[in-house]
């Protein structure tokens, strides 16, 4: 038995999300699938974090085991094939040791969500952004966003279904930039609560449209109950953008 560590991009939009689900089509059944027809071995695949309806990854990372004796590269490039049409790509396969395991080994996560800040409607980025026609405030965002960083009791940002033991988490790092006509928001940390990032954005949102302060956000953060969130933003301006681990060798 090898146990291999996948890089995973996906398109998150025809999928009800990373994880198997019993009203519609996940990204871990497409690569499952893909593995069987590869290998012929029926496979579990374990990844860095779940993903809601919508999201989309550039870099998430997972791990099955496998039996049958193929090199790394061959392996991916059978299991590419057999995603074939699916908007989903192995872009890294690599033998790992047999204790390392893509989510309990995984010291950090970091994600990115996409708001394009135009009047005009979506075209080429439609269900890969949000879109936001008035102008925002990315400056003003970036400094309300640090008063998040930290440890706290997130409950405001949490969803009323997160299975989270506790909802005090330690924010790592929160960013706002604008490129262009694009805001870029990344969120790092250890794990993040269910639709923790995308309720942080809606709020962020809110200040950088004027219609919140600094001082809003802080105390819809120590209010700490769901009512007092801004907005929970959409899923599709949201990227699983890597997973950190410790440094292993195979």
């Amino acid at each position: 038995m090898t146990r291999l560590a996948l890089t995973i991009e996906f398109d998150g939009g025809p999928y009800m999300g990373w994880q198997w689900q019993d009203h519609g089509p996940s990204v871990q059944g497409a690569v499952e699938e893909a593995i069987f027809k590869t290998t012929g071995e029926k496979t579990l695949v374990y990844s860095a974090g779940r993903t809601d309806a919508g999201v989309h990854a550039l870099g998430m990372r997972a791990h099955v085991d496998v039996e049958k004796p193929l090199a790394p590269f061959r392996l991916m490039e059978a299991i590419n094939a057999h995603l074939r049409p699916h908007p989903i790509a192995i872009l890294a396969c690599e033998e790992v040791p047999a204790d390392w395991h893509a989510r309990y080994s995984c010291i950090g996560r970091a994600y990115e969500y996409r708001i394009c800040n135009r009047r005009a409607s979506l075209t080429l980025e439609r269900g890969r952004v949000w879109r936001i026609g008035p102008e925002l405030d990315a400056a003003a965002m970036h400094e309300a966003a640090q008063l998040l960083v930290g440890l706290h009791d997130f409950t405001t940002f949490r969803s009323t279904a997160c299975q989270s033991a506790s909802p005090v988490k330690t924010l790592d790092r929160l960013t706002v930039r604008r490129e262009g006509d694009h805001i870029i928001i990344e969120a790092a940390a250890l794990s993040f609560l269910h639709h923790q990032v995308r309720s942080m954005v809606g709020c962020l949102a809110a200040v950088g449209l004027g219609r919140w302060t600094a001082n809003d956000l802080h105390a819809a953060l120590e209010a700490r109950n769901r009512s007092a969130l801004a907005e929970n933003a959409p899923p599709e301006g949201l990227y699983f953008v890597r997973a950190t681990y410790p440094e292993v060798t195979a």
